[in-house]
């Protein structure tokens, strides 16, 4: 465990986030998290200081989780930056592109493998993600190669305002329910919008 935050401290950050976009003071997309932060604390029980964290546009929680300071955070997706936040210094990085951070993350592992380092990657994904080629191709590599990495799906039920399931036809994804020491699957239901804080914001 890197931080001591609680469930209150992720939530009451949103707000502070979501507070703020709606008063029309950050000039950028957010992309904020709700009812998951139980799952989070829970996942970065196993994420070490010394580990790689990559994710998607929705990466307030895992910068937090992975020690980012919160007004160095809160000043970085003021500027705009909610979206593709990344920070070096702490091992933890997002793409706003789908998927696109599932191969770098791979590509990472395969590296610290090859080193014979003690590291390890996390990769957070949401459910549409998992069920896209480059996902499911990226996970099919790491378990044959046995790489040092493990896949977070977040099951929100929809891709932006897209039923996931419906979209393939499905009442059960890939991953769902699947027993796989690389693969956590968690559900949730996020009370924010995809994009926003619920308010219509002039700019």
């Amino acid at each position: 465990m890197i931080t001591n935050l609680t469930k209150n401290d992720l939530i009451n950050f949103e707000k502070r986030i979501a507070d703020t976009f709606n008063e029309a003071r950050i000039k950028a997309p957010v992309h904020l998290y709700s009812n998951n932060e139980e799952q989070m604390v829970e996942v970065f029980k196993d994420i070490n200081r010394h580990d790689w964290v990559f994710c998607s546009w929705r990466s307030h929680y895992q910068c937090l989780l992975k020690g980012v300071p919160e007004n160095e955070l809160f000043n970085k997706i003021y500027k705009g930056s909610s979206i593709s936040l990344s920070f070096p210094e702490y091992k933890i990085f997002s793409s706003g592109i789908v998927g696109g951070s599932v191969p770098i993350a791979v590509g990472t592992a395969l590296s610290i493998k090859l080193k014979g380092k003690q590291e390890k990657v996390h990769c957070f994904m949401g459910d549409m993600t998992s069920e896209t080629g480059i996902a499911h191709e990226c996970i099919k590599y790491s378990k044959n190669y046995n790489l040092p990495i493990r896949f977070i799906i977040e099951d929100n039920e929809v891709s932006v305002c897209t039923d996931t399931r419906k979209t393939w036809g499905t009442d059960l994804l890939t991953y769902e329910n699947v027993n796989d020491p690389m693969i956590v699957y968690y559900k949730y239901k996020n009370t924010y919008p995809h994009a926003g804080a619920g308010t219509r914001v002039q700019f």
